[in-house]
């Protein structure tokens, strides 16, 4: 992309130049009447990763052409000059693709544990550049040895799709002590089922990178309606998802997926060139905290961890789940002993209905509850752990025969609260989806599409609240072209925006971005 270092007004506040790329926003004057060959390079509205000052080593742990779905291995050293324990470890990819390319899905491990989870922009016919930055802290025990890498970025090369996905990956140490929020140890599952943790662990979170993806209808399994609703994308049990996680059987954790859009989603890669939805580059893992279950985990025998998704039909391919286990070990005692001291679970409701008619309509309802307690007895004491969850889904799907409306209503949410001897966690997680594409005279493909994803956290004890922190992150995009021609005739337009608010005891970010038609004309930032 040719850079414009512009600063301009807009609606009374200053436009500051974009931190991630070193670009400015354009003035009205400088946007063109449709997308051409060319557009601005992908940004996000997310907050940098914070970084500490003073000495820090780099190592370069990836560095792949992808063409096809060979993946890139090589060896991982820790950094020399940085000592074996770091206060910040940071991530970072940056990336370049020219020409016409799908959206691709990729994933990075190292020593199998995997670091990232991240997915591309769909590039200009000149060419692209992008980056993805991520605090990896909390897995400083996978880096203090020589590691085996593999990373892949799954791509098709040929005469139409000629993209090459051209990544370098480094990881940047800070010397320093790590924080209570990093663990002892970071385990995988032997051969993908089995885990055994240290005798001596007396905190566990299993971390887990659920996708739905590869191209089939569980790329976008918000979408998809109940047998026998005349749509493209049929599922059973309609779009109710959700990732669960078993120890030895018993159900162990619930959880809602996000609804990632990846970049060529809703049928519309003009909403995306510019502003990707949220987390479609760095997509984050959920998290289950199985502490209660330390005790029966403890006992140097492998255990049986699986995960499933909800909803989607045994022996259907579609996801994705790798796990990683994060422990916190007691460093005073051998073996820390326990029990799970209760286990409910509420019975799963819901329903998904289609009413037939000119517009056809599916009302999707599902709720489920998970409530486990044990303690764990350590060298400080008896702990006591509870972790009550609930997961609700409503949505309503709307379409017209042929498919030429199509629209969806969609809200999820998440409640997590988490107590360890009187100190309580809670977590709200709201996601919603609000679109319509509708195919109308002359072809002229249009979507309009808002996404949220919301998050309050607050920590109390007793009466008083320790920390709290609110996120509030909006995408808005309203984008045509014309479907069924070339590249060259689409005479494409779109207005693209995302709002990243997040605040909290630990500061406030507050970004707006706003892309038209490829160019960046606002890049705010309200704190």
């Amino acid at each position: 992309m040719k850079r414009r270092i512009v600063m301009s007004m807009l609606a009374g506040a200053t436009l500051l130049a974009s931190t991630l790329l070193g670009t400015g926003p354009a003035h009205a004057a400088d946007v063109p009447a449709e997308f051409g060959t060319d557009w601005h390079d992908p940004v996000t509205a997310a907050p940098p990763v914070g970084r500490p000052s003073g000495k820090s080593c780099d190592v370069t742990v990836a560095r792949a052409q992808f063409r096809d779905f060979t993946p890139y291995r090589g060896t991982y050293t820790p950094p020399g000059g940085c000592g074996d324990r770091w206060s910040k470890v940071v991530l970072r990819l940056d990336g370049k693709v020219k020409g016409r390319q799908y959206d691709r899905l990729g994933h990075l491990r190292i020593g199998g544990v995997e670091i990232l989870r991240t997915s591309t922009p769909q590039p200009s016919p000149d060419g692209i550049e992008w980056s993805v930055e991520k605090d990896v802290t909390r897995y400083g025990d996978t880096f203090r040895r020589s590691q085996d890498v593999e990373m892949l970025i799954g791509n098709v090369v040929d005469d139409t799709y000629t993209g090459v996905l051209d990544v370098e990956v480094t990881l940047t140490f800070y010397p320093g002590r790590p924080g209570p929020a990093s663990p002892d140890r970071v385990l995988t599952l032997d051969g993908g089922t089995h885990l055994t943790t240290p005798r001596n662990s007396e905190r566990l979170v299993a971390e887990v990178y659920a996708t739905g993806s590869g191209g089939g209808c569980e790329e976008y399994w918000y979408l998809t309606v109940p047998d026998p609703a005349p749509y493209s994308c049929r599922n059973a049990s309609g779009p109710y998802r959700e990732v669960q996680i078993r120890v030895d059987g018993r159900l162990a954790g619930i959880a809602t997926p996000f609804p990632t859009v990846w970049t060529g989603g809703w049928s519309n890669p003009f909403l995306w060139y510019v502003i990707p939805g949220p987390r479609a580059f760095d997509v984050k893992p959920i998290t289950y905290d199985l502490t209660p279950f330390a005790g029966v985990l403890n006992d140097g025998r492998p255990h049986r961890v699986e995960v499933s998704v909800v909803g989607v039909a045994e022996g259907q391919t579609g996801w994705s789940t790798p796990v990683n286990v994060l422990v916190w070990q007691d460093e005073r005692r051998a073996r820390v002993t326990g029990e799970l001291t209760a286990h409910r679970e509420g019975d799963p409701t819901g329903s998904s209905v289609h009413t037939p008619g000119p517009e056809h309509r599916v009302d999707t309802e599902a709720a489920h509850r998970l409530m486990v307690s044990g303690y764990v007895d350590t060298s400080h004491g008896r702990v006591r752990t509870t972790v009550a969850r609930s997961l609700a889904h409503t949505s309503a799907h709307r379409w017209t025969d042929g498919e030429t409306s199509d629209a969806l209503d969609a809200t999820w949410t998440d409640s997590e609260t988490v107590t360890v001897d009187g100190r309580t966690t809670r977590t709200h997680r709201a996601y919603t989806m609000d679109g319509t594409t509708t195919l109308g005279a002359g072809d002229r493909l249009r979507t309009v599409l808002t996404l949220g994803d919301r998050a309050t956290t607050a920590e109390t004890r007793g009466t008083g609240r320790t920390a709290w922190s609110r996120l509030d992150d909006t995408y808005t995009g309203d984008a045509t072209y014309t479907a069924n021609v070339p590249r060259d005739q689409r005479h494409a337009v779109a207005t693209t925006s995302e709002r990243h608010r997040l605040y909290g005891s630990h500061g406030c970010h507050d970004r707006t971005l706003t892309a038209v038609q490829g160019v960046l004309t606002e890049d705010r930032d309200r704190c």
